[in-house]
């Protein structure tokens, strides 16, 4: 239903994202929270949270000091904060992640440095739809 094209940066080109690309340029450094709605690609530095409804590039030359949550993520520069990816996340070789990571699926090149705790699998598909889940009320029994 909806065409998805690679550019030459890695980011997705299509409806799925509204077709916007955002990028923080080498050089750039931003403090704040920062969030798309399409895909964002880093080679700057962002001190503050990340949040993507698509896609997150981080550069070989960015870096994050917060916490990321996007969609899919693909990560060649450097991450300090909680990773939360709802599909996939992938760390290229030259990735340095120090931090948890919460996401569906992991790729891992050689060379890849991440230090933390990672989750991934089912649970973080429970995520997605915790706010659509009804409540369970409990009902106390008596004899």
């Amino acid at each position: 239903m909806f065409e998805t094209i690679k550019n030459k940066s890695g980011l997705s080109k299509g409806t799925e994202s509204g077709g916007s690309i955002n990028l923080i340029g080498a050089g750039t450094i931003i403090e704040g929270e920062v969030r798309a709605n399409g895909d964002l690609r880093v080679e700057g530095t962002i001190i503050g949270s990340v949040s993507s409804k698509s896609k997150v590039v981080v550069g070989s030359t960015g870096q994050v000091q917060g916490d990321i949550v996007c969609q899919n993520a693909d990560i060649s520069g450097a991450v300090k904060g909680k990773t939360t990816v709802s599909e996939m996340l992938f760390l290229k070789a030259t990735a340095k992640v120090n931090g948890d990571i919460l996401t569906g699926k992991l790729v891992v090149e050689v060379g890849a440095s991440f230090t933390g705790n990672c989750n991934m699998g089912p649970m973080i598909k429970d995520l997605k739809n915790a706010d659509k889940q009804p409540e369970i009320q409990l009902k106390e029994k008596t004899a």
